[in-house]
């Protein structure tokens, strides 16, 4: 059993980034899947589909994206807030991830949001991950 599934979903992404796969199964759950179309919306990653394994479990298949000469779209993808160690802010204090070159993954009243979309809305939340 994994004590944080989130941060196993984001290693699973890092790791398959690093050693230039197509693409990587993620175990699926409706807050990664979330996590999932942030990434794609926001150009990090490619398609997305949850697909039902033989085993009977859902697995959510998410294509990774590379430059033209094959560099990585994804210098770097972090936790933030842990099960140990939760990370609030508020509107004023969301984090500008390479000076708006990448994104903070929030978790808000709103639902999961960018750091830009909550700094508009002016609501604050659990900052997530980083990813630049």
């Amino acid at each position: 059993m994994l004590s944080d599934p989130i941060s196993d979903m984001l290693t699973r992404i890092r790791n398959a980034v690093n050693t230039h796969k197509e693409s990587v199964d993620v175990p699926a759950s409706k807050f990664k899947e979330q996590i999932a179309h942030i990434l794609n919306r926001e150009g990090y990653v490619g398609a997305i589909e949850r697909v039902k394994l033989e085993s009977g479990f859902d697995v959510i298949r998410i294509a990774l994206k590379y430059g033209a000469k094959r560099e990585i779209v994804i210098k770097s993808i972090n936790r933030i807030s842990r099960p140990g160690r939760r990370a609030y802010v508020t509107s004023d204090n969301l984090p500008k991830i390479h000076n708006g070159m990448g994104i903070a993954i929030v978790s808000t009243s709103k639902g999961l949001l960018v750091d830009r979309e909550a700094r508009k809305a002016g609501i604050g939340g659990e900052v997530i991950c980083e990813v630049w």
